[in-house]
C-alpha cells in the first residue's frame, strides 16, 4: 500500500507546511495531493511544492471540472507534468450544485455526463492523434452555439503531452461504477474498510471497461484523518467537526452526497439528526451528534500501537494508495515505518 499526503484547501490564508512535505519525500511517501473549494485552487499549491521537492508526486485531489475548461485542465497538467519531471497525478470532480453554481456561476447539469466528457476530451488532447473535435451535451468543441462567430477552427495540443493518469472523486454507487470504467483511480471520501458497499459498483465499472481491467490495475486512493495522541475520544473530537460539517451542510436538504453516504453506511438517523442541527445552525451539536463508530471507521487515530494494528484492514480492504491528512511528523514516521 503506497502512501499520500492531503495537504487539503487553505483556510482564511494560504499556508503549506513544506518542512512536513519534505519529510514525506524523504520517507518515500508516493504523493502529496492539494485540494480546491472557493478559496485557494488546486493546482498553485503543487506548482510552488514540485519546486522544492525531489521525488514525491505532486496530486490534485481535485480540480473541479466546472471551474475549467477540459483543454485549460489538458494543458494545466500537461504543463505542470513536464516542470516536475512527469511527477503529476490528475485528480478530478464535479463539486456539488452549490459551489458549481453559486461560486462559479455555470449550470450544475449532468454530473455523469459531464465526467465522460470531460475525460474523452482531456485524453483526446493529450493524444494528439488529430485535432480536437468534440460535440457532446455539455461541451462543444469548436463551439458553435448561440453567439459563436463561426470561425472556431479544430486544434492540436501544441505541446505534446504523455497520458496522465486520470483519478475520479465519486461517492454514488453510479459515480463509483463510472470511475471505475474510464478512470485510473479513485479518490473515495469517508472510505471505511470495514463496509464493503462500493465492490459491486466497481466490479460492474471493470466489466463494462473491458479488457481484464481489475483492482491489479486501479488506484484507489481514499483520504484518511491520522491523528496521533493517547486518548482515541479527544482525537475523534476533531474529527466530528469535519463530518458533521460535509454530512450537515455540504449541500441542501435532499441533495447532499455526503449525508446519502453515511446512510448507505447504516446511520440513517444519525445522519438525518446531524443535517438538521447543521442547518439550524447548532454546528456545536451536529458534531456532536457525529457517531463514534463512523468517526473512528474513517479514520486512523489514537497511540501508534493502535494506528499500527488498524492499518491492516485498511491493506485488507483493497486499496492501494493511503492519502493520509495529517499535521503530525511523527505520525509521517509510524505510517512509514508500519508501512
Amino acid at each position: 500500500m503506497r502512501l499520500g499526503l492531503n495537504v487539503g484547501y487553505s483556510g482564511a490564508k494560504v499556508s503549506i507546511d513544506i518542512k512536513l512535505i519534505k519529510e514525506a519525500d524523504r520517507l518515500g511517501f508516493h504523493s502529496v495531493w492539494s485540494a480546491e473549494a472557493y478559496g485557494s485552487d488546486a493546482v498553485t499549491p503543487l506548482a510552488w511544492i514540485a519546486g522544492q521537492t525531489e521525488h514525491i508526486h505532486v496530486a490534485s485531489g481535485i480540480m473541479q471540472m466546472p471551474a475549467r475548461t477540459p483543454a485549460m485542465t489538458a494543458m494545466t497538467a500537461s504543463t505542470l507534468d513536464q516542470l516536475s519531471g512527469g511527477r503529476f497525478l490528475l485528480g478530478l470532480g464535479v463539486s456539488g450544485p452549490q459551489v458549481v453554481e453559486g461560486w462559479h456561476g455555470v449550470p450544475y447539469g449532468k454530473p455523469l455526463v459531464r465526467t465522460r466528457e470531460y475525460v474523452e476530451i482531456v485524453r483526446q488532447i493529450w493524444a494528439r492523434e488529430q485535432p480536437l473535435e468534440h460535440q457532446g451535451e455539455h461541451y462543444s468543441i469548436p463551439y458553435r452555439g448561440p453567439g459563436a462567430s463561426g470561425l472556431g477552427k479544430p486544434l492540436k495540443s501544441i505541446l505534446h503531452g504523455r497520458r496522465i493518469p486520470i483519478y475520479i472523486a465519486a461517492i454514488g454507487p453510479k459515480s463509483v461504477e463510472q470511475t471505475a470504467e474510464i478512470a485510473d483511480g479513485w479518490l473515495p471520501i469517508f472510505y471505511s474498510p470495514y463496509r464493503h458497499i462500493y465492490k459491486p459498483a466497481l466490479e460492474a465499472g471493470f466489466a463494462r471497461a473491458g479488457g481484464g481491467k481489475s483492482l491489479a490495475t486501479f488506484d484507489v486512493a481514499p483520504s484518511v484523518t491520522v491523528i496521533v495522541g493517547d486518548d482515541v475520544a479527544a482525537c475523534l473530537d476533531f474529527i466530528k467537526p469535519f463530518l458533521a460539517l460535509y454530512i450537515g451542510g455540504m449541500g441542501a436538504r435532499g441533495k447532499n452526497f455526503y449525508n446519502e453516504l453515511a446512510c448507505r453506511y447504516g446511520f440513517e438517523q444519525e445522519a438525518r439528526t446531524i443535517q438538521d442541527l447543521y442547518l439550524s445552525g447548532k454546528k456545536a451539536e451536529a458534531a456532536a451528534a457525529v457517531p463514534s463508530e463512523l468517526a473512528d471507521e474513517i479514520s486512523l487515530v489514537g497511540p501508534a500501537e493502535r494506528i499500527r494494528d488498524r492499518l491492516a484492514a485498511w491493506r485488507e480492504s483493497g486499496i492501494t494508495t493511503m492519502i493520509c491528512s495529517l499535521r503530525q511528523p511523527e505520525a509521517l514516521r509510524i505510517l512509514a515505518e508500519a508501512n
